[in-house]
Order: structure tokens, then C-alpha cells, then sequence
């Protein structure tokens, strides 16, 4: 009886295991187009005001193939009303910090870097306003942290008037 479930089990992990191989020849046309890794998702968070801020980001977009070069880095945006700062934080491994490029303008981040074949390119909103002259930029172990003063809003100047 131990023999018949062995040999049934055996045959059952031969099947399963035969499915999980062939899955290789799914991606030989992506393993031509680039090496991976081939990323797709969102980050959903809070915003001030309660509401939740749902961003995608990623290489691949669903249904589409993989874009070679230049990849999307997953970004962090992380706004600290504390103190006052604006952090992006980037995920781009396999550059040095001489190949990272930042450029500042006033509706968005544009963050590029290049070495060998690693191609990084994204371009972040900004909604916050920012000293842009306040930008202080590091680079460590594949993470590229960029941090803002953020300029607070300026109240309406004015004068009151009584009505008599």
C-alpha cells in the first residue's frame, strides 16, 4: 500500500515540477530584449488631508513587453511636515554617484544615470513647493536619497476693512 502513494506522490511532483521548468521558454523572448529584473507594481500612501495617493511604478507595464533601456527606479516620495523636507528616495542599483544626473525644475524631478548597460530614467512630480536651491543629493549602496526644503505657503497679505 506505501508503495502505490509513493510512486502516486512521485508522479504527481514529476508533473508539478515539469510546469515549473518550461516556464523558462516563457521568458527567452524578454531574456533577448535585456537582463531583468522586470518590475510592476503601485505604492499606495496617505496624504495629508486623509485621502490615499495611489502610484504605479516599474519597467513593465501590464500587457506590454519589458523596455530594455533606460529602466524606471522605483521612487520613494516621503513628504516630512515636521521638519519641513521633501525626500525622494531611489532605487538604482549597479551605478556609481558620477553617473547619477538630477535635474530640478519646478513641477518635477527628472533623475537619469548610466553605467555599462544599466540605464536609469524617471521623471517625479513634485506637488510641494520647494526651495530647489536647498537640494542636497547622496548616493550609497544602489540608493540615491534627494532631500528639499519645502517653502511653506505664503498667507494672503491684506488689510481689513469694517463696514459701517
Amino acid at each position: 500500500m506505501t508503495m502505490f502513494f509513493d510512486d502516486e506522490f512521485d508522479r504527481i511532483f514529476k508533473r508539478m515540477s515539469n510546469s515549473f521548468f518550461n516556464t523558462d521558454d516563457i521568458f527567452e523572448e524578454f531574456k533577448e530584449n535585456g537582463s531583468g529584473p522586470f518590475y510592476y507594481g503601485y505604492t499606495m500612501t496617505v496624504g495629508p488631508d486623509g485621502k490615499p495617493i495611489v502610484k504605479e511604478y516599474g519597467n513593465v507595464k501590464p500587457g506590454l513587453l519589458p523596455s530594455a533601456n533606460p529602466r524606471e527606479p522605483i521612487v520613494d516620495t516621503i513628504v516630512d511636515e515636521k521638519e519641513k523636507l521633501l525626500k525622494l528616495v531611489a532605487e538604482m542599483p549597479g551605478v556609481e554617484k558620477t553617473d547619477v544626473k538630477i535635474l530640478v525644475q519646478s513641477k518635477f524631478v527628472d533623475i537619469s544615470a548610466e553605467h555599462c548597460e544599466k540605464k536609469y530614467n524617471v521623471k517625479v512630480p513634485i506637488k510641494q513647493k520647494i526651495d530647489e536651491n536647498s537640494a542636497k543629493a547622496s548616493y550609497k549602496n544602489g540608493i540615491l536619497e534627494l532631500v528639499f526644503k519645502l517653502i511653506e505657503d505664503e498667507k494672503p497679505k491684506g488689510k481689513s476693512v469694517e463696514v459701517e
